[in-house]
């Protein structure tokens, strides 16, 4: 097997996992924040919540396909895992930096929610 193959088999399956698993996590945990930012309209919370999930898959799996083309050589087994060290490490960064964003937006959100519902009192 060529060795660009296993690379690139690999660091789909790991990057598509990761995606997932970080994806399901926001989407489960960040539910409670978009309730409570939609004043408990759970069924507007619940829409967005997926759509900020369906933005998410769209740019992490876009980010993939575009750095999935390895131009340098993949002579053996230890440039595979350079290779993929660096290109894991970029998804990892990006997954990091949606998290810790999607995390600023929420938070600000429910700031926003918390001070209408004070004026309102």
């Amino acid at each position: 097997m060529s060795y660009f193959i296993l690379t690139y088999a690999v660091y789909l399956s790991i990057s598509i996992a990761l995606t997932v698993w970080v994806a399901r996590v926001l989407f489960n945990n960040g539910r409670i924040f978009l309730v409570d930012i939609f004043h408990g309209n759970t069924e507007l919370a619940d829409s967005v919540n997926k759509l900020l999930v369906v933005g998410f898959y769209l740019i992490n799996i876009g980010y993939m396909s575009l750095a999935l083309k390895e131009a340098g050589n993949i002579p053996n087994v230890q440039v595979v895992v350079e290779v993929l060290s660096y290109k894991l490490g970029w998804i990892i960064l990006i997954l990091g930096g949606m998290h810790f964003l999607n995390l600023a937006i929420f938070f600000k959100l429910r700031n926003r929610a918390q001070q209408q519902i004070a004026h309102k009192s």
